[in-house]
Protein backbone atom coordinates (compact mmCIF):
# COMPACT_ATOMS: atom_id res chain seq x y z
CA UNK A 1 0.00 0.00 0.00
CA UNK A 2 1.15 3.43 -0.93
CA UNK A 3 2.18 5.96 0.42
CA UNK A 4 4.33 4.52 3.39
CA UNK A 5 4.83 7.63 5.65
CA UNK A 6 5.35 5.63 8.74
CA UNK A 7 8.84 3.97 6.60
CA UNK A 8 10.37 7.22 6.91
CA UNK A 9 11.36 10.31 9.49
CA UNK A 10 9.96 13.20 8.05
CA UNK A 11 10.29 16.69 9.77
CA UNK A 12 6.83 18.05 11.19
CA UNK A 13 5.40 20.49 9.12
CA UNK A 14 7.34 20.01 6.42
CA UNK A 15 5.73 19.01 2.17
CA UNK A 16 9.00 17.02 0.45
CA UNK A 17 8.64 17.59 -3.20
CA UNK A 18 12.50 17.06 -3.42
CA UNK A 19 13.14 13.62 -3.42
CA UNK A 20 14.50 13.49 -6.65
CA UNK A 21 17.14 15.05 -5.47
CA UNK A 22 17.53 13.96 -2.26
CA UNK A 23 15.83 10.99 0.05
CA UNK A 24 14.41 11.36 3.02
CA UNK A 25 15.69 9.85 6.06
CA UNK A 26 13.91 6.16 6.02
CA UNK A 27 13.42 5.18 9.65
CA UNK A 28 16.34 2.02 10.09
CA UNK A 29 18.64 3.82 8.83
CA UNK A 30 20.12 5.95 12.02
CA UNK A 31 20.36 2.59 13.92
CA UNK A 32 22.07 0.91 11.04
CA UNK A 33 24.96 3.51 11.50
CA UNK A 34 25.28 3.46 14.58
CA UNK A 35 25.27 -0.73 14.16
CA UNK A 36 28.06 -0.22 11.64
CA UNK A 37 29.60 2.80 13.64
CA UNK A 38 30.22 1.25 17.04
CA UNK A 39 29.80 -2.47 17.14
CA UNK A 40 31.31 -3.26 14.08
CA UNK A 41 33.97 -0.89 13.33
CA UNK A 42 34.43 -0.04 17.18
CA UNK A 43 34.50 -3.61 18.78
CA UNK A 44 35.00 -5.37 15.33
CA UNK A 45 37.54 -3.20 13.91
CA UNK A 46 39.40 -4.64 10.97
CA UNK A 47 37.64 -7.75 11.45
CA UNK A 48 34.43 -6.37 10.56
CA UNK A 49 35.80 -7.13 6.70
CA UNK A 50 34.88 -10.56 7.37
CA UNK A 51 32.75 -11.03 10.28
CA UNK A 52 30.16 -8.22 9.15
CA UNK A 53 30.30 -9.03 6.13
CA UNK A 54 31.82 -5.10 4.45
CA UNK A 55 33.69 -6.94 1.71
CA UNK A 56 30.32 -8.35 0.15
CA UNK A 57 28.28 -5.46 0.80
CA UNK A 58 28.82 -3.81 -2.74
CA UNK A 59 27.21 -6.89 -4.41
CA UNK A 60 24.68 -8.29 -1.66
CA UNK A 61 23.17 -4.19 -2.09
CA UNK A 62 23.74 -4.49 -5.63
CA UNK A 63 21.24 -7.93 -5.84
CA UNK A 64 18.40 -6.38 -3.59
CA UNK A 65 18.53 -2.76 -5.88
CA UNK A 66 18.91 -5.07 -9.73
CA UNK A 67 14.80 -5.92 -9.13
CA UNK A 68 14.18 -1.82 -8.66
CA UNK A 69 15.62 -1.61 -12.14
CA UNK A 70 14.79 -4.71 -13.88
CA UNK A 71 17.95 -6.41 -13.87
CA UNK A 72 18.43 -10.04 -12.91
CA UNK A 73 20.80 -11.15 -9.52
CA UNK A 74 24.41 -10.84 -10.13
CA UNK A 75 24.43 -8.08 -12.76
CA UNK A 76 24.74 -4.67 -10.49
CA UNK A 77 27.56 -3.75 -8.51
CA UNK A 78 27.64 -0.48 -5.89
CA UNK A 79 30.33 1.93 -4.89
CA UNK A 80 32.17 4.70 -5.88
CA UNK A 81 30.57 7.67 -7.37
CA UNK A 82 27.97 7.96 -10.12
CA UNK A 83 30.32 10.12 -12.40
CA UNK A 84 33.02 7.32 -11.59
CA UNK A 85 30.28 4.90 -13.05
CA UNK A 86 29.13 6.90 -16.45
CA UNK A 87 33.40 6.77 -17.04
CA UNK A 88 33.54 2.91 -16.50
CA UNK A 89 30.43 2.10 -18.99
CA UNK A 90 31.93 4.20 -21.43
CA UNK A 91 35.38 3.62 -21.72
CA UNK A 92 34.46 -0.32 -21.70
CA UNK A 93 31.85 0.36 -24.30
CA UNK A 94 34.07 2.20 -26.51
CA UNK A 95 36.58 -0.86 -26.02
CA UNK A 96 33.47 -2.89 -27.47
CA UNK A 97 33.44 -0.70 -30.70
CA UNK A 98 37.23 0.34 -31.29
CA UNK A 99 36.15 1.08 -35.06
CA UNK A 100 33.72 3.52 -34.19
CA UNK A 101 34.79 7.26 -33.28
CA UNK A 102 31.17 9.07 -32.20
CA UNK A 103 29.85 9.07 -28.51
CA UNK A 104 26.14 10.29 -28.88
CA UNK A 105 24.47 11.87 -25.51
CA UNK A 106 21.98 14.83 -26.36
CA UNK A 107 21.93 18.31 -25.35
CA UNK A 108 19.96 18.40 -21.91
CA UNK A 109 22.20 15.46 -20.53
CA UNK A 110 23.13 16.45 -17.17
CA UNK A 111 26.59 18.35 -17.79
CA UNK A 112 28.59 16.01 -15.66
CA UNK A 113 28.21 13.29 -17.73
CA UNK A 114 29.23 15.01 -20.41
CA UNK A 115 31.85 16.11 -19.13
CA UNK A 116 33.26 12.58 -18.01
CA UNK A 117 32.90 11.64 -21.87
CA UNK A 118 34.73 14.95 -23.04
CA UNK A 119 37.43 13.88 -20.49
CA UNK A 120 37.38 10.53 -21.38
CA UNK A 121 37.97 11.54 -24.90
CA UNK A 122 41.03 14.08 -24.46
CA UNK A 123 42.11 11.02 -21.81
CA UNK A 124 42.01 8.28 -25.20
CA UNK A 125 42.81 10.87 -27.84
CA UNK A 126 42.41 10.27 -31.27
CA UNK A 127 39.78 10.91 -33.27
CA UNK A 128 36.94 10.43 -31.45
CA UNK A 129 34.24 12.53 -30.72
CA UNK A 130 31.54 14.11 -28.83
CA UNK A 131 27.70 14.66 -30.23
CA UNK A 132 24.80 16.38 -28.53
CA UNK A 133 21.74 16.98 -30.57
CA UNK A 134 18.63 18.19 -28.94
CA UNK A 135 16.52 15.16 -27.48
CA UNK A 136 14.26 15.14 -30.04
CA UNK A 137 16.55 14.30 -32.49
CA UNK A 138 18.67 11.33 -30.89
CA UNK A 139 17.26 8.48 -32.51
CA UNK A 140 17.93 10.38 -36.25
CA UNK A 141 21.07 11.04 -35.16
CA UNK A 142 22.06 6.96 -34.39
CA UNK A 143 23.94 5.84 -37.65
CA UNK A 144 26.85 3.69 -38.31
CA UNK A 145 29.86 6.46 -37.05
CA UNK A 146 28.29 5.88 -33.38
CA UNK A 147 30.30 3.67 -30.80
CA UNK A 148 28.09 4.87 -27.94
CA UNK A 149 24.70 6.41 -27.34
CA UNK A 150 24.63 7.48 -23.72
CA UNK A 151 21.65 9.42 -22.13
CA UNK A 152 19.79 10.20 -18.92
CA UNK A 153 16.58 8.54 -19.36
CA UNK A 154 15.01 11.38 -17.23
CA UNK A 155 15.72 14.95 -17.87
CA UNK A 156 16.76 16.62 -15.25
CA UNK A 157 15.05 20.06 -15.57
CA UNK A 158 12.25 19.11 -17.59
CA UNK A 159 11.68 15.52 -16.57
CA UNK A 160 11.19 14.53 -20.24
CA UNK A 161 11.27 10.92 -20.64
CA UNK A 162 13.26 9.40 -23.43
CA UNK A 163 12.31 6.00 -24.88
CA UNK A 164 14.36 3.67 -23.50
CA UNK A 165 12.74 0.58 -25.32
CA UNK A 166 12.79 2.53 -28.85
CA UNK A 167 16.49 4.19 -28.53
CA UNK A 168 17.99 1.25 -27.24
CA UNK A 169 16.95 -0.94 -30.53
CA UNK A 170 17.53 2.06 -32.66
CA UNK A 171 21.45 2.02 -31.36
CA UNK A 172 21.46 -2.00 -32.05
CA UNK A 173 20.31 -1.69 -34.93
CA UNK A 174 23.17 0.85 -36.07
CA UNK A 175 25.74 -1.79 -34.16
CA UNK A 176 26.19 0.72 -31.11
CA UNK A 177 26.31 0.40 -27.67
CA UNK A 178 23.66 1.58 -25.16
CA UNK A 179 24.58 3.23 -21.87
CA UNK A 180 21.48 4.41 -19.66
CA UNK A 181 22.02 6.94 -16.49
CA UNK A 182 19.18 6.01 -14.78
CA UNK A 183 19.72 9.41 -11.75
CA UNK A 184 16.21 10.24 -12.26
CA UNK A 185 14.80 7.38 -13.24
CA UNK A 186 15.55 4.63 -10.18
CA UNK A 187 12.83 4.15 -7.43
CA UNK A 188 10.55 6.47 -9.45
CA UNK A 189 8.96 3.93 -12.12
CA UNK A 190 9.82 0.65 -12.97
CA UNK A 191 12.05 -0.57 -15.87
CA UNK A 192 13.30 -2.96 -17.40
CA UNK A 193 17.20 -3.29 -18.03
CA UNK A 194 17.11 -6.81 -18.95
CA UNK A 195 13.93 -6.61 -21.55
CA UNK A 196 15.26 -3.64 -23.40
CA UNK A 197 18.44 -5.09 -23.62
CA UNK A 198 20.80 -2.31 -22.95
CA UNK A 199 24.53 -3.47 -22.60
CA UNK A 200 25.29 -0.71 -19.29
CA UNK A 201 23.63 1.58 -16.86
CA UNK A 202 24.37 3.51 -13.45
CA UNK A 203 22.72 5.42 -11.46
CA UNK A 204 22.79 7.10 -8.01
CA UNK A 205 21.08 6.17 -4.92
CA UNK A 206 20.72 9.12 -2.63
CA UNK A 207 17.35 10.44 -4.79
CA UNK A 208 14.36 8.32 -4.93
CA UNK A 209 16.06 5.24 -3.45
CA UNK A 210 16.26 7.21 -0.56
CA UNK A 211 20.48 6.04 0.53
CA UNK A 212 21.34 9.37 1.67
CA UNK A 213 23.85 12.26 1.11
CA UNK A 214 26.97 10.77 -0.51
CA UNK A 215 25.19 7.84 -1.09
CA UNK A 216 27.10 5.15 -3.29
CA UNK A 217 26.03 4.87 -7.00
CA UNK A 218 25.83 1.38 -9.25
CA UNK A 219 26.56 -0.11 -12.35
CA UNK A 220 24.68 -2.34 -14.65
CA UNK A 221 26.05 -4.89 -16.98
CA UNK A 222 24.43 -7.15 -19.18
CA UNK A 223 24.75 -10.62 -17.60
CA UNK A 224 25.95 -11.95 -21.15
CA UNK A 225 29.30 -9.38 -21.09
CA UNK A 226 30.22 -9.78 -17.55
CA UNK A 227 32.88 -12.07 -19.08
CA UNK A 228 33.45 -10.08 -21.50
CA UNK A 229 33.94 -6.18 -19.78
CA UNK A 230 37.02 -4.79 -19.66
CA UNK A 231 37.33 -2.49 -16.88
CA UNK A 232 39.46 1.06 -17.65
CA UNK A 233 39.70 1.73 -13.98
CA UNK A 234 41.37 -1.21 -12.68
CA UNK A 235 40.58 -1.16 -9.06
CA UNK A 236 42.37 -3.28 -6.20
CA UNK A 237 38.57 -4.27 -5.46
CA UNK A 238 37.85 -5.47 -8.67
CA UNK A 239 40.34 -7.81 -8.72
CA UNK A 240 39.76 -11.22 -8.92
CA UNK A 241 41.87 -12.21 -6.28
CA UNK A 242 42.32 -8.54 -4.60
CA UNK A 243 44.68 -10.35 -1.46
CA UNK A 244 46.56 -12.29 -3.42
CA UNK A 245 48.50 -8.85 -4.25
CA UNK A 246 49.15 -9.74 -8.20
CA UNK A 247 51.01 -7.44 -9.55
CA UNK A 248 48.98 -8.20 -12.91
CA UNK A 249 45.47 -7.16 -13.19
CA UNK A 250 42.81 -10.22 -13.23
CA UNK A 251 39.08 -8.83 -13.30
CA UNK A 252 36.48 -10.67 -11.49
CA UNK A 253 34.58 -13.24 -13.24
CA UNK A 254 31.49 -11.60 -11.84
CA UNK A 255 29.63 -7.87 -11.50
CA UNK A 256 32.74 -7.38 -9.25
CA UNK A 257 34.69 -6.50 -11.83
CA UNK A 258 32.89 -3.32 -11.80
CA UNK A 259 34.15 -2.37 -8.50
CA UNK A 260 36.81 0.11 -8.67
CA UNK A 261 37.51 1.75 -4.88
CA UNK A 262 37.46 0.73 -1.44
CA UNK A 263 33.56 0.54 -0.83
CA UNK A 264 31.91 3.17 1.39
CA UNK A 265 30.78 1.03 4.64
CA UNK A 266 28.32 3.41 6.04
CA UNK A 267 26.66 4.71 3.20
CA UNK A 268 26.48 1.51 2.08
CA UNK A 269 24.88 0.15 5.47
CA UNK A 270 22.62 3.10 5.35
CA UNK A 271 21.57 2.12 1.80
CA UNK A 272 21.02 -1.67 2.57
CA UNK A 273 18.38 -0.15 5.59
CA UNK A 274 16.67 2.22 3.00
CA UNK A 275 15.82 -0.51 0.76
CA UNK A 276 13.92 -2.01 3.68
CA UNK A 277 11.41 0.17 2.43
CA UNK A 278 10.87 -1.19 -0.91
CA UNK A 279 10.18 -4.91 0.41
CA UNK A 280 6.76 -5.34 -1.29
CA UNK A 281 6.27 -2.17 -3.43
CA UNK A 282 5.00 -3.15 -6.90
CA UNK A 283 6.89 -0.60 -9.12
CA UNK A 284 3.62 -0.53 -11.60
CA UNK A 285 2.09 0.44 -8.71
CA UNK A 286 4.64 3.44 -7.83
CA UNK A 287 4.46 4.73 -11.04
CA UNK A 288 0.88 4.82 -11.45
CA UNK A 289 0.66 6.67 -8.16
CA UNK A 290 3.73 9.00 -9.16
CA UNK A 291 1.47 10.12 -12.65
CA UNK A 292 -1.63 10.78 -10.79
CA UNK A 293 -0.05 12.68 -8.05
CA UNK A 294 2.28 14.84 -10.74
CA UNK A 295 -1.07 15.44 -12.46
CA UNK A 296 -2.95 16.71 -9.81
CA UNK A 297 -0.51 18.97 -8.81
CA UNK A 298 0.20 20.19 -12.80
CA UNK A 299 -3.82 20.92 -12.47
CA UNK A 300 -3.92 22.47 -9.33
CA UNK A 301 -0.97 25.17 -9.07
CA UNK A 302 -2.38 26.02 -13.24
CA UNK A 303 -5.53 27.03 -11.89
CA UNK A 304 -4.05 28.93 -8.87
CA UNK A 305 -0.79 30.41 -10.37
CA UNK A 306 -0.88 31.64 -13.93
CA UNK A 307 2.09 33.31 -13.98
CA UNK A 308 3.94 29.74 -13.79
CA UNK A 309 4.48 28.43 -17.14
CA UNK A 310 4.72 24.27 -17.60
CA UNK A 311 8.08 23.50 -18.51
CA UNK A 312 7.73 19.69 -18.69
CA UNK A 313 5.51 17.21 -20.86
CA UNK A 314 1.84 17.25 -19.74
CA UNK A 315 1.28 14.11 -20.78
CA UNK A 316 2.41 11.88 -17.83
CA UNK A 317 3.78 9.24 -20.33
CA UNK A 318 6.35 11.69 -21.48
CA UNK A 319 7.54 12.57 -18.35
CA UNK A 320 9.42 10.99 -15.54
CA UNK A 321 8.16 11.43 -11.64
CA UNK A 322 9.15 15.05 -11.43
CA UNK A 323 7.18 18.42 -12.82
CA UNK A 324 8.56 22.16 -13.52
CA UNK A 325 7.42 24.67 -14.01
CA UNK A 326 9.19 28.07 -15.35
CA UNK A 327 8.87 31.52 -13.39
CA UNK A 328 11.15 34.33 -14.16
CA UNK A 329 11.83 34.68 -10.38
CA UNK A 330 12.51 30.88 -9.51
CA UNK A 331 14.71 31.16 -7.43
CA UNK A 332 13.48 33.31 -5.30
CA UNK A 333 10.24 32.14 -5.15
CA UNK A 334 11.52 28.36 -4.04
CA UNK A 335 13.02 30.09 -0.85
CA UNK A 336 9.90 31.62 -0.17
CA UNK A 337 8.21 28.01 -0.38
CA UNK A 338 11.06 26.23 1.64
CA UNK A 339 10.24 28.92 4.71
CA UNK A 340 6.90 28.22 4.30
CA UNK A 341 7.43 24.19 4.45
CA UNK A 342 7.29 23.54 0.84
CA UNK A 343 10.31 22.18 -0.48
CA UNK A 344 11.26 22.13 -3.88
CA UNK A 345 14.57 23.23 -5.70
CA UNK A 346 15.89 25.98 -8.60
CA UNK A 347 17.65 24.84 -11.98
CA UNK A 348 19.10 27.42 -14.06
CA UNK A 349 18.10 29.81 -15.45
CA UNK A 350 13.99 29.66 -14.46
CA UNK A 351 12.88 26.35 -13.21
CA UNK A 352 11.44 25.67 -10.06
CA UNK A 353 11.76 21.88 -9.92
CA UNK A 354 9.41 19.48 -7.69
CA UNK A 355 9.73 15.60 -7.41
CA UNK A 356 6.34 13.65 -6.30
CA UNK A 357 7.26 10.44 -4.50
CA UNK A 358 4.67 8.16 -3.76
CA UNK A 359 6.39 6.38 -0.73
CA UNK A 360 5.73 9.46 1.14
CA UNK A 361 3.49 12.10 -0.85
CA UNK A 362 -0.58 11.75 -1.14
CA UNK A 363 -2.89 13.96 -2.57
CA UNK A 364 -3.65 16.34 0.85
CA UNK A 365 -0.07 16.99 0.56
CA UNK A 366 -0.24 18.17 -3.54
CA UNK A 367 -3.14 20.50 -2.61
CA UNK A 368 -1.42 22.31 0.27
CA UNK A 369 1.27 22.35 -1.53
CA UNK A 370 -0.37 23.97 -4.42
CA UNK A 371 -1.87 26.45 -2.40
CA UNK A 372 1.24 27.64 -1.14
CA UNK A 373 2.65 27.99 -4.04
CA UNK A 374 -0.40 30.31 -4.79
CA UNK A 375 0.01 32.37 -2.21
CA UNK A 376 3.86 32.85 -2.96
CA UNK A 377 3.04 34.01 -6.71
CA UNK A 378 -0.25 35.91 -5.49
CA UNK A 379 1.35 37.60 -3.01
CA UNK A 380 4.40 38.06 -4.64
CA UNK A 381 6.30 37.08 -1.23
CA UNK A 382 9.63 35.84 -3.56
CA UNK A 383 10.42 39.75 -3.30
CA UNK A 384 11.58 39.84 0.19
CA UNK A 385 15.14 40.95 0.10
CA UNK A 386 16.42 37.31 1.78
CA UNK A 387 15.34 35.17 -1.13
CA UNK A 388 17.14 37.23 -3.20
CA UNK A 389 20.89 36.14 -3.10
CA UNK A 390 21.94 32.23 -4.22
CA UNK A 391 23.37 29.97 -1.99
CA UNK A 392 25.94 27.76 -3.52
CA UNK A 393 23.36 24.86 -3.59
CA UNK A 394 20.50 25.81 -5.76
Amino acid sequence: MLPRKDKFDLPAGVIYLDGNSLGPLPKGALARAETVITEQWGQQLIRAWNSAGWMDLPVKVGDRLAPLIGAPKGSVATGDTLSIKVYQALAAALKMRPERKVILSDSGNFPSDLYMAQGLIETIGGDLSLKTPAPEAVLDAIDETVAVVMLTHVDYRTGRLHDMHAITKAAHRAGAVMVWDLAHSAGAMALDLAGCGAEFAVGCTYKYLNGGPGAPAFIYARPDLLQAVEPALAGWMGHDAPFAMDPDYRPARDAERLRVGTPPIVQLSILDAALDVWEGVDMQALRAASMRLSDLFIAEVERRCPALILASPRDANQRGSQVSFAFEHGYAAVQALIDLGVIGDFRAPNIMRFGFTPLFLDDDDIRQAAALIERVTRDELWRDAKYQTRSRVT
